[in-house]
């Protein structure tokens, strides 16, 4: 029989229960993905009426496709095409080289809280985290999953051994690292949030990420 203790994750204000032994619970990821489907349906009738409205205003602010594909890391250092809705200009990956000065994390992470490339309307939904709607069908396909690490741009090549505990997992939309900083904090330590969670991960604290990504959302805090 393993053992256990309690580990409190304050700022999520869930007891978690790190295990010495880390087996998922029987039944666990069945559970975890039929939530994920039954959760995305229900949504998608009025997720789809937003998404046709941000669409048009993508279009509207700046002519060009209204989404776009970019390839992330997925479980077992898988890569698949994540979809969001576009917020920065049509030639934004050819202009990140020369803004490459203005970054404000430690490479490969890269972030400019107030970055040229982003649209008067990608601004907005960049605010709302409207940008990220799309990913419903991730979720859908079996990319992704609602609370999990966000998936990196760049490969599993680029992480350090004690890192790719991350990649156990599926990707999620929102994870302990987006309602414990978000954008505010390096890439480094996402990954200890997001490896924190791969450990204690369960129903349990899979709720309390959606509940706090809920007020995280509402203050807006972190987003750029």
């Amino acid at each position: 029989m393993t053992t256990a203790t309690e580990l409190p994750v304050e700022s999520t204000g869930v007891l978690v229960r790190r295990r010495a032994v880390l087996p998922i619970r029987q039944g666990y990821a069945r559970i975890k993905r039929l939530l994920d489907v039954a959760v995305c349906l229900a949504l998608l009738p009025p997720a789809l009426f937003v998404l046709g409205l941000c669409a048009l205003m993508v279009r509207l602010g700046d002519p060009g496709p209204a989404f776009f594909t970019q390839w992330r890391t997925g479980r077992g250092g898988r890569r698949f095409k994540m979809f969001k809705l576009r917020t920065m200009v049509k030639n934004a990956a050819e202009l990140k080289e020369r803004y490459a000065h203005l970054n404000e994390l430690t490479w490969p992470d890269f972030m400019i809280k107030d970055d040229p490339r982003v649209t008067p309307v990608g601004r907005i939904l960049r605010k709302t985290s409207l940008d990220e709607l799309p990913q419903i069908f991730n979720i859908l396909r079996g990319d992704m999953s609602l609370v999990g690490p966000r998936p990196s741009s760049f490969d599993a090549g680029t992480y350090h051994l004690w890192q790719t505990e991350r990649l156990e997992v599926l990707p999620g939309i929102t994870g302990l690292a987006q309602v414990n900083g978000r954008n505010d904090i390096d890439f480094d330590e996402k990954l200890r949030w997001d490896v924190q969670y791969v450990e204690c991960r369960s129903l349990r604290l899979d709720l309390g990420i959606l509940f706090r990504t809920a007020v995280v959302l509402f203050s807006r805090r972190g987003a750029y």
